[in-house]
């Protein structure tokens, strides 16, 4: 382990990652603190031809590396090296809503929540966007999405990067999130509910800002956070509709012990094991922050740890029986 996250990171956060990362992951995980990260961004084909806005960018000097996992699963998804993030972010296809800059891990949850185009789907936690404007590109524009966002600044941040990329089937509403599910009880084919967290997997160790209001006090306030918000994601939903929670913590207290929280609480949840090809993926936890056993469907969820491309993740999805 590099000794400036002895010097930089909070420590209890450096033991507890530690603890919690499988050793042979540790070395990109860690240098992954330390090192800037590629760029990855979405063409988005709502409004904007693939070849053409990759053209516009190769000639205005970007070099252009293809996401290879997301193209499998198509999505238009590039990366540029990380001294380019600054030009690709004021870039003419960035400005215009033509690309959406997107860390690769976010993409995971919209692709496994897999919308379909006749549904009604909930953005529960939607801003600034990222991730509703890819639910419209798989849903091709149709059918219904609710975006929810709670906080006024980002609600309208949210609405404005709608508008930029052409998204037509979304209506965003400024409400919190743990009022839905029982204003809008049995509503939804699927959520989305991508958490409110600590943002774990943000910390930069030369950045101090990245962490400066971490603690332990703050896993655990997210965390209550977190669970009323994913039984009001459950009630919304269709019974035979699907929840995908995520966030971009490591912490158990945000991610398995949520999932096992709704387990408890709601008879019909059943997690859906989760599979993609890459090494960087591990199955959740199946013991608590306290080594106190969870229940069994906890392996089922995913943990994306980071390295130089992507960022560390949480992926749960629960069918509604």
């Amino acid at each position: 382990m590099p000794l400036l996250f002895f010097a930089m990171l909070p420590a209890e956060f450096v033991q507890r990652f530690d603890q919690l990362c499988p050793s042979h992951l540790k070395a990109a995980a860690w240098d992954s603190f330390e090192q800037p990260k590629w760029t990855s961004f979405r063409v988005n084909r709502l409004k904007a031809d693939e070849d053409s806005v990759c053209r516009d960018l190769r000639t205005a000097g970007l070099q252009l590396d293809a996401v290879d996992w997301a193209r499998d699963e198509g999505i238009a998804a590039w990366q540029v090296p990380p001294e380019q993030r600054e030009a690709l972010t004021h870039s003419a296809p960035a400005e215009s809503g033509d690309i959406y800059i997107q860390s690769q891990s976010s993409m995971l949850a919209p692709l496994l929540l897999a919308p379909r185009p006749c549904e009604r789907v909930l953005d529960l936690a939607a801003a600034p966007g990222g991730k509703t404007v890819l639910l419209a590109e798989l849903m091709e524009n149709e059918g219904a999405i609710s975006a929810v966002e709670p906080v006024k600044g980002r609600f309208f941040r949210l609405k404005a990067n709608l508008e930029r990329a052409g998204v037509s089937n979304t209506r965003a509403y400024l409400k919190d999130g743990r009022a839905v599910g029982s204003l809008k009880p049995a509503t939804f084919d699927r959520v989305l509910l991508d958490a409110p967290c600590s943002s774990e997997s943000r910390f930069r160790a030369d950045d101090p800002a990245s962490y400066r209001h971490w603690t332990p006090r703050k896993v655990s306030e997210c965390a209550r956070k977190q669970k009323r918000l994913i039984l009001s994601a459950f009630d919304a939903l269709k019974a035979g509709g699907s929840l995908l929670y995520c966030t971009c913590s490591y912490a158990p207290e945000e991610n398995e012990m949520v999932v096992a929280h709704l387990l408890r609480k709601r008879e019909g949840a059943r997690v859906r094991p989760l599979n993609l090809a890459l090494d960087n993926l591990t199955p959740g936890l199946t013991r608590d922050s306290k080594q106190r056993p969870l229940p069994d469907a906890c392996a089922d969820t995913l943990r994306v740890w980071p390295n130089s491309c992507m960022d560390g993740f949480f992926l749960a999805l629960v069918d509604k029986g």
